[in-house]
């Protein structure tokens, strides 16, 4: 959520940034809804002093043995009236809010302009792309022919968009989560952390993802409402949601490998073949909590963290820093890795790394206390994905097949496949 001083003290300033997104602000509407709330609140505290006035006079009046009832009687009237004006100010502070959160965060001056993914800007490439004697399979020919990965039972026990893995290839992913999960808390610093797979409303909406994105959830419950989480991204971060965190105990860095459940509302129709695009995925999810100052920093740190990954497991990728128009909700800046597919002809998103500034703090609450003030202050949050398990599974098997469907194993995961170094 943004700064609300933002709007009543630079709303062009907000209008123009929101602009870059093309998202459609109407400043005449907040400033109506802001001075109907203004207008209201006075008009409460005016009835809570005279409320509070006339009290003290009955008590006054009961001393020198006068007759109180027309006090208590305008009293009366009074608190009813309270009541009412208390019931309006509640009812537009509920719709100013409402407002407010689906109103996405101010982009970073560093982020370029543009209203698409063709807009995104290419930092860095790494790796060379394989150049193979044969014609490339996909993943999803290379699986069958390995009798590993099965769309249609996926299909059958549940519906489309979800995989069944089975024998050297299950084993693969699960070979490359922990090579993830070691390579993080071994060699980057981050507390390894298991959190729930469901989440409650407050803890999807300290973190954007309601009210606006509502239809990509997968709702597991009424009673109490529950969503199956779209990240870790989600209950990783809602650990410091209404804290208050000790300066000595900044930075905090977590990783979590969960399950994630996304309906992909909308997404029909694109990347209908293989596990592009699931319902059901493994990800192995970084989240750094850091003073504001050290946010931009803390977010070239995380990225890079997950390029060691992809250097450590020699796979092609590039680095891209998206444009206004393909940056999420929540994010100020975000740089997507794009790993190398033969089997596509391609770069395919691999992890997105976002620094979220305050804008997930003010909603969650959560603060530190500045030494300096001895006041708390919003944190910044940081998160990406280090790696999507699913996507690096499809990284590996497109780029280390030979000409027969055989799957090389990468040397970095030869310690995880129990002695195998081929699946055939």
């Amino acid at each position: 959520m943004l700064d609300p001083r933002l709007f009543r003290t630079d709303l062009d300033f907000v209008k123009e940034q929101l602009g870059r997104r093309s998202f459609n602000f109407n400043p005449e509407s907040y400033l109506e809804l802001e001075a109907k709330r203004k207008e209201v609140q006075i008009k409460t505290q005016e009835l809570q002093n005279e409320r509070n006035s006339r009290s003290k006079a009955i008590g006054q009046a009961k001393a020198n043995g006068e007759d109180v009832q027309s006090l208590l009687n305008q009293v009366h009237y009074l608190g009813d009236s309270l009541k009412v004006a208390e019931t309006e100010l509640s009812a537009i502070q509920l719709e100013m809010e409402f407002l407010m959160e689906g109103i996405p965060n101010i982009l970073d001056q560093a982020v370029p302009d543009g209203k698409s993914e063709e807009f995104n800007v290419e930092i860095t490439r790494w790796g060379d792309i394989p150049k193979f004697n044969f014609e490339a399979r996909d993943h999803v020919d290379l699986g069958a022919k390995l009798n590993g990965i099965d769309f249609e039972l996926g299909a059958k026990i549940a519906s489309s968009r979800f995989v069944v893995l089975t024998g050297p290839l299950a084993r693969l992913q699960r070979a490359i989560i922990q090579l993830m999960m070691d390579m993080h808390t071994e060699e980057h610093g981050y507390a390894e952390t298991y959190v729930p797979y469901l989440a409650n409303g407050d803890s999807l909406r300290g973190t954007g993802q309601l009210p606006k994105f509502e239809a990509d959830l997968f709702k597991a419950s009424d009673d109490p409402v529950l969503y199956l989480i779209p990240t870790a991204e989600v209950p990783v971060t809602n650990r410091v949601r209404d804290v208050i965190i000790d300066a000595k105990d900044l930075p905090l860095k977590f990783v979590c490998h969960s399950p994630c459940f996304r309906s992909e509302a909308g997404a029909y129709g694109r990347d209908v073949r293989g596990m592009i695009r699931q319902h059901q995925f493994e990800k192995v999810e970084l989240v750094q909590i850091v003073r504001p100052e050290d946010s931009v920093r803390a977010h070239e740190e995380l990225t890079n963290h997950a390029e060691n990954v992809l250097k450590k497991l020699n796979l092609p990728y590039r680095k891209m820093l998206l444009c206004a128009g393909d940056t999420g909700f929540s994010s100020s800046k975000t740089y997507d890795l794009e790993v190398w597919l033969p089997g596509q002809g391609n770069y395919r998103e691999i992890s997105s790394c976002s620094n979220f500034k305050d804008f997930q703090a003010r909603r969650l609450q959560a603060r530190w206390r500045n030494p300096e003030t001895g006041k708390p202050q919003l944190v910044h949050t940081l998160n990406g994905s280090g790696l999507a398990a699913g996507r690096t599974l499809i990284a590996v098997m497109e780029n280390y097949q030979d000409a027969e469907g055989r799957i090389r194993i990468p040397e970095a995961l030869l310690p995880y496949m129990g002695g195998l170094a081929i699946i055939q």
